[in-house]
């Protein structure tokens, strides 16, 4: 790649670490990516299910046509890097990488339009609100691979621990698939001093987010992976007071739908029984939200022989992630494939979602190559 796409590569990234913005509100990124791809002089279709933009390069006589796909939204966290190009919209922050990604399909873009060496359709797929606000299932909702038909489709995602640049193919399942909990338990508010004279859900929370650590080591299998975490716990407005409502929030993952169910009948189970044993109401909601990210065989050795194409170092043995991947919901209607690349040493406070994460620029070249690669070998006759 030449210099100078490298450093205009990296002030595109900057820009967009530096402008934020959350799931659905991506306008200003997604007008972002629309200039760069007017100056490649690169047609385009704005607002697919949302912000979202497909772009699409053809050349030559052939019918074969490859997606790639880039996700642009950010999340609601307060960055302390402390880096000159922070945040500046404040409790937003790039703290995932999409910052990375969507620079890196803009980068393929580029190094696609200049490269005689290929005949077929790429289309380019600028997603927006992955972070758990459903934009995979929007765009497909509003034709993504009816209006742009393409036989398979790949991504990747960043990922802090592996060695800068390398690539991780994974054969079947990469990312878990997840839901979104809500548990809401109503006891009966009264003064601190006096417990006997109230129904206390503080209690009754306590005893239940114990609990529901037991469902999966005690009724999932073994060999099946699965976790709940309960990340919010919310309730009480004095120290005084005993309060009347305390409300849960986290998510469970998992890989099968047979998981799935013993996971959901768990938290339901044992919702109910604490909420009894305390003399409680309780309600349960869950969201179900992503599905399993799972590569096909064919496309995964397709993107294992670009890797290698493109000189870079290649790993097969990683384990998945119990994280969760929206493009899943694309893996569901088309052949494809979802990479990692390594975003380097992942120190403590330089993991995905921490306040102190940053995109690595340094693979931002070997990112937006190994793209470009993935869809050249994808239009191959052979």
């Amino acid at each position: 790649m030449e210099a100078s796409l490298v450093a205009q590569l990296t002030d595109w990234r900057r820009h967009l670490h530096a402008h934020p913005e959350l799931s659905t509100q991506e306008s200003g990124t997604a007008a972002f990516v629309r200039d760069r791809l007017t100056e490649l002089g690169i047609p385009f279709v704005a607002n697919v299910g949302g912000h979202g933009v497909v772009a699409t390069l053809s050349r030559g006589g052939s019918n074969r046509a490859v997606g790639l796909r880039a996700d642009m939204d950010a999340l609601p966290i307060t960055e302390t890097t402390g880096l000159a190009y922070a945040s500046t919209n404040p409790g937003v922050m790039h703290a995932c990488g999409h910052d990375g990604h969507t620079t890196s399909l803009l980068g393929a873009a580029a190094l696609l339009n200049a490269d005689p060496d290929w005949s077929g359709t790429v289309h380019l797929v600028f997603q927006p609100a992955e972070e758990g606000a459903g934009g995979a299932k929007a765009m497909i909702a509003d034709g993504l691979f009816e209006r742009f038909p393409m036989e398979r489709i790949f991504g990747y995602h960043n990922w802090p621990g592996l060695e800068a640049g390398a690539i991780a193919v994974h054969a079947g399942p990469v990312m878990a698939a997840g839901a979104r909990l809500e548990i809401v338990i109503d006891g009966h508010a009264g003064h601190a001093a006096m417990p006997h004279q109230t129904r206390d859900p503080m209690v009754a929370a306590g005893h239940m987010l114990v609990a529901l650590q037991s469902i999966v080591a005690r009724n999932v299998d073994p060999i099946e992976a699965g976790v709940i975490s309960i990340g919010m716990i919310e309730g009480g407005v004095a120290a005084n007071q005993i309060p009347a409502r305390i409300s849960m929030r986290g998510t469970s993952r998992y890989y099968s739908k047979a998981t799935r169910a013993v996971i959901d009948d768990g938290i339901r189970r044992v919702a109910a029984g604490i909420a009894t044993m305390f003399a409680m109401d309780v309600t349960v909601d869950i969201v179900y939200g992503v599905g399993p990210t799972i590569n096909s065989a064919a496309e995964a050795e397709l993107a294992a022989l670009a890797a290698a194409d493109a000189g870079l170092a290649l790993r097969r043995d990683l384990a998945p992630a119990m994280t969760g991947e929206d493009f899943g919901w694309m893996l569901e209607r088309l052949p494809g494939a979802y990479m990692w690349i390594g975003n380097g040493p992942a120190e403590p406070g330089r993991e995905l979602h921490n306040p102190g994460y940053d995109y690595n620029d340094a693979i931002l070249p070997a990112a937006a190559g190994f793209l470009a690669g993935v869809a050249k070998r994808a239009l191959r006759k052979d």
